[in-house]
């Protein structure tokens, strides 16, 4: 094999949270209309959502709309007529795998908190023996109520999650914590209850993104690298588990959650941050596209235009990935990447051997949804004992799930 295929042939795509089960118990807040489009996204992402709606939620949505969007009927009675044989709460809570309260008012918390069992969800919370998450949502007052926080505390002390609201201005115009979480605050939060823990207490170092290496205040040489694959990473190992220091070039993207972030420009600053951690860690990944070459000096006045061409000398940077291999010992799992216009193999198996790496992500730059600034890729991962794997094209969260497997393989040799 001496390139990657040019095909497109049996993309997908990722659906994270295929073949879980979820009940989404939503209660009667005005964040009801969140829950609709949650519910919706939560089937996009493939899991099986079985809508759970109580007396007062009917009076903001109907259950129709929830049975529209899940393709579940919508359970809102804890007396089932049409099911003479089975008795509803303690079904439901047998088949699912997670029970997430969205939106949880200071009610339902309340009644969680006491053991008030009343309607089919507090019957069911009660029976629910796997994961429960709880977003509350209600104005700031009553979130911050003595009351409602001694609840959501004594709901913690049992092992429930409880994911926070966020600050903001409220439907009723209070501003305040109260806000219902984010579409992506609440995914983070699903996977990290569903998700099993293999990579706990390991400690990882990913870096992403480009270097900006400044010529005068505002110019600068740099590369075209978007950070998505090491971000995709960073969230990755840290809902496996995995204590995450990413260290991050100049980007466009949030942090990714779970995770310890440090921000540099230059190829020096990540070098130097770099260095200051990987002593610590047990696995680093360099995912980052660092300049290879820095302008020899920097003109601290904007170089102003002129009839004449001018020259740029440029001057080697650090090699960091090489400066890790050749420190390197057993205890630690070295993952570098390689992105290539041509001998793709070649190119990454001479870099594999002479950086001292324990994986090579390789991936060619000229196929279509494999370059830079993509959400999608299209690898090779390649270990010490030359094995190639070849990945077909994929989103790049998929792309991290392959990866960290293929590490956890390589801990487990190591282990035997």
């Amino acid at each position: 094999m001496d390139q990657l295929t040019n095909s497109n042939e049996g993309y997908h795509v990722f659906m994270p949270l295929s073949g879980k089960r979820i009940i989404l118990g939503v209660t009667g807040g005005i964040a009801c209309f969140k829950a609709a489009e949650y519910a919706r996204n939560l089937s996009k992402e493939g899991a099986s959502v079985q809508p759970l709606l109580t007396e007062n939620a009917c009076r903001f949505v109907t259950e129709h709309t929830f049975s529209a969007l899940t393709g579940h009927r919508t359970r809102t009675q804890a007396f089932d007529p049409s099911a003479t044989h089975e008795i509803p709460h303690i079904k439901l809570a047998q088949k699912a795998d997670l029970l997430m309260v969205l939106p949880a008012t200071a009610d339902i918390i309340a009644k969680f908190a006491h053991g008030i069992a009343d309607n089919l969800l507090t019957t069911l919370f009660l029976s629910f023996k796997r994961p429960v998450l709880i977003f509350p949502s209600m104005n700031p007052d009553m979130y911050n109520h003595p009351a409602t926080q001694t609840n959501l505390e004594i709901l913690k002390a049992r092992g429930n999650i409880i994911v926070e609201p966020e600050s903001g201005t409220v439907v009723c115009g209070a501003r305040g914590k109260g806000k219902l979480a984010g579409w992506e605050k609440v995914l983070y939060h699903v996977k990290k209850a569903l998700w099993p823990k293999p990579l706990k207490d390991r400690k990882i170092l990913i870096t992403a993104g480009p270097t900006r290496e400044p010529l005068d205040p505002v110019r600068f040489i740099s590369n075209r690298s978007s950070g998505k694959m090491g971000y995709k990473l960073a969230e990755a190992a840290s809902l496996r588990g995995a204590d995450v220091n990413l260290v991050s070039g100049p980007v466009a993207l949030k942090d990714p959650m779970g995770t310890k972030v440090k921000r540099v420009e230059t190829a020096k600053e990540m070098a130097q941050a770099v260095f200051s951690l990987a002593e610590q860690m047990d696995i680093v990944i360099m995912a980052a596209a660092v300049a290879d070459y820095s302008p020899a000096r920097f003109s601290r006045q904007k170089i102003k235009k002129s009839d004449k061409d001018i020259d740029i000398e440029l001057t080697r940077t650090t090699d960091i990935l090489m400066k890790l291999g050749e420190k390197k010992t057993d205890r630690v799992i070295l993952v570098g990447f390689c992105a290539e216009s041509q001998d793709l193999v070649q190119n990454a198996f001479a870099k594999l051997r002479k950086k001292n790496l324990d994986l090579i992500i390789a991936n060619d730059i000229t196929q279509p949804g494999a370059g830079f600034d993509s959400d999608t890729n299209r690898v090779l991962l390649i270990d010490q004992e030359e094995n190639v794997e070849e990945l077909p094209l994929m989103d790049k969260a998929e792309v991290a799930e392959r990866i960290l497997d293929k590490i956890q393989e390589i801990i487990a040799l190591r282990e035997y």
